[in-house]
């Protein structure tokens, strides 16, 4: 079992994310911790294998907690939650070892299918105390390439977060309605409606009026 901390300022979001991780199977949350210094108590006093980290926290920098972790020796694994988008922050992250970086807001299969790459790369070099050049390579395609990360034809990453993001504040909402908050046609808003209802990041329901067809409505799937 791969025992993940939750590092995450938000109480809403935190408890989502929290969620997320027990949905899949092979993890398990160890602790939850609202602050660096929250942080820190649960990584001196419980073992972790893997943080996921957001960036904006209330008493210091993630960065800057991500760079304490290590200047401490640990070696524990850390995905960068954050919805900073800035190309010199995401450097920042990888330069300090970060596995994975996802932009908020996300839906439960994008962090479901890093986590998945993670836990597959775990495997590849994780009891291993001598690896050869392939093993290597495969590890690290793993990490790139998790999966379920390709997006059907003619959609983009950048609209299905607009998507997401719009759903989520709506709570319910037609394909009308999430157009009409995106400024795009409502065949495009259902589109994608339709693909996170197919990878169960958000249900389908009807609504019967007194008269004529129908309305489908859609709501995030709770975490």
């Amino acid at each position: 079992m791969i025992s993940v901390l939750v590092v995450e300022d938000e109480p809403i979001a935190a408890r989502a994310h929290r969620a997320y991780v027990e949905r899949v199977e092979g993890f398990t949350v160890v602790g939850v911790a609202h602050s660096g210094r929250e942080a820190d108590r649960v990584l001196a006093a419980t073992p972790v294998d893997l943080v996921l980290l957001d960036l904006h926290l209330p008493d210091v920098a993630g960065l800057e907690l991500f760079r304490r972790i290590r200047a401490a020796g640990s070696t524990v694994d850390v995905i960068v939650v954050s919805s900073a988008r800035d190309a010199d922050i995401v450097r920042a992250a990888v330069a300090q070892g970060a596995v994975q970086y996802v932009i908020k807001p996300f839906v439960f299969t994008t962090l479901r299918d890093r986590l998945e790459a993670y836990r597959r790369f775990r495997d590849q070099v994780g009891e291993r105390t001598d690896v050869d050049q392939d093993s290597v390579d495969r590890a690290f395609n793993v990490l790139r390439s998790p999966a379920g990360a390709v997006l059907p034809k003619g959609m983009t990453r950048e609209t299905l977060t607009r998507v997401v993001a719009a759903l989520a504040g709506a709570e319910e909402a037609s394909a009308s309605e999430i157009g009409d908050l995106l400024g795009s046609s409502r065949i495009t808003a259902r589109r994608y409606l339709e693909h996170l209802v197919e990878t169960g990041a958000a249900r389908r329901t009807l609504r019967y009026g007194q008269v004529g067809r129908p309305e489908t409505r859609y709501t995030v799937t709770p975490g």
